[in-house]
């Protein structure tokens, strides 16, 4: 489990952005409804929500610094 800052990778930020599946799940609308990814795999949806109440990411951090 990850504690602290994520480390980015500009490859993984792209293709989480281009990959088909991902084209094909919202073009055609087989999207699941917010918070209902505990019924679909509950150890998954545990994992991602302790791992993002224990980890932030680096350049929401930078955002939230910049802004003020």
């Amino acid at each position: 489990m990850k504690f602290g800052f994520r480390k980015p990778s500009l490859k993984k930020m792209i293709s989480a952005r281009t990959s088909i599946k991902r084209q094909v799940v919202h073009r055609g609308g087989v999207k699941m409804p917010r918070g209902f990814g505990v019924f679909r795999n509950p150890r998954k949806a545990v994992y991602n929500k302790v791992y993002n109440k224990t980890s932030f990411d680096i350049f929401k951090l930078l955002k939230k610094l910049l802004k003020l």
